[in-house]
């Protein structure tokens, strides 16, 4: 499924408990996940957390849900669809 938010589409790969909102995902997205294709998010004590992965990273969001998310905690994998927007503070560093 493809979802669009303020940080450019995504591909909604995973939704376990249904734990994607797009709201939350915008307000704890910031600029550094730009250069993942993959990002993680899991609820934990009632916040959201993201932590993002390249391509060649993949194969260890296994591992990393076993080991850093609370047990049976509700999670999303999206991958990111083309490339992230242009930012404003982009825009003018090349002034």
């Amino acid at each position: 499924m493809r979802i669009d938010t303020e940080h450019g589409a995504f591909e909604l790969i995973k939704d376990h408990k249904e734990a994607f909102e797009v709201k939350s995902f915008n307000e704890r997205y910031i600029p550094y996940f730009d250069k993942y294709s993959f990002i993680v998010g899991d609820i934990s004590a009632e916040k959201l957390r993201l932590k993002g992965f390249m391509d060649d990273q993949v194969e260890t969001i296994p591992d990393f849900l076993m080991e850093s998310a609370v047990p049976n905690a509700p999670y999303f994998i999206v991958k990111r669809v083309g490339e992230p927007p242009v930012r404003e503070e982009e825009e003018s560093d090349e002034s």
